[in-house]
């Protein structure tokens, strides 16, 4: 049974093959098309989802009926941790954004694994606080940002998770749809239009089609972030 796909999961990344395999065994393999859902907030969940191929977003609503994009997983990445590990409903909806593979492990053989391997247990604890980080991150953007900071620091988001370096430039290569990208921003979809616009104009980006070049990329964290 193949694991080179679970191997680039970071929970299991340091495991050897035979655990891999092992682990590989007691996942079910699930398909979803574009745009299909995958959970939403504040129903029961009891399984963890390893992304193996495909995009999804990661969303809440506000109040007022409002989507609010809180981050863009891919190939590599999980969700659906923290109601295993508290038993609590799902605290934010999943979309696929694109045709997706998941695996899917459920919760009692995920604590299971827990408790006897020590070292998926240390991934996962930097895992979460590396999503915490973003998070505050995210928070403080939208709260003291003007409508060019968000969208910038929306892309640094970005660019952290998928960039591809090129020595200071920094590729992303499928920005997310702009209404999607106004999601995770804040804003709405003209003042997406609007700001890319002022941030090729000023030379901060280069876009071709959904492709986004953040040139000078340490000096575009030092003005945005």
């Amino acid at each position: 049974m193949e694991t080179y796909l679970l191997k680039r999961v970071p929970l299991f990344s340091k495991l050897s093959e035979d655990d891999l395999q092992r682990i590989r065994k007691l996942c079910v393999t699930q398909h979803y098309n574009k745009d299909q859902i995958i959970f939403i907030e504040e129903e029961a969940g009891n399984t963890l989802f390893l992304i193996q191929k495909g995009r999804v977003k990661v969303s809440r609503t506000t109040d007022d009926g409002r989507e609010v994009i809180l981050s863009i997983l891919q190939h590599g990445d999980f969700f659906g941790e923290l109601s295993l590990i508290d038993g609590k409903a799902r605290s934010a909806s999943v979309t696929a954004i694109e045709d997706s593979e998941v695996l899917i492990l459920r919760r009692a053989d995920f604590l299971r694994l827990l408790e006897e391997y020590p070292q998926i247990s240390i991934s996962l604890m930097k895992e979460l606080a590396g999503r915490i980080r973003k998070s505050d991150t995210q928070i403080k953007s939208l709260s003291l940002q003007d409508a060019m900071g968000r969208v910038a620091s929306s892309l640094i988001l970005l660019a952290e998770d998928q960039g591809r370096t090129n020595k200071d430039e920094v590729v992303i290569p499928r920005i997310p749809l702009q209404q999607d990208l106004a999601n995770m921003a804040g804003t709405s979809r003209e003042t997406i239009s609007r700001v890319f616009r002022q941030l090729q104009e000023e030379k901060w980006i280069q876009r071709t089609g959904r492709r986004v070049t953040i040139l000078n990329y340490s000096q575009f964290k030092k003005r945005f972030s």
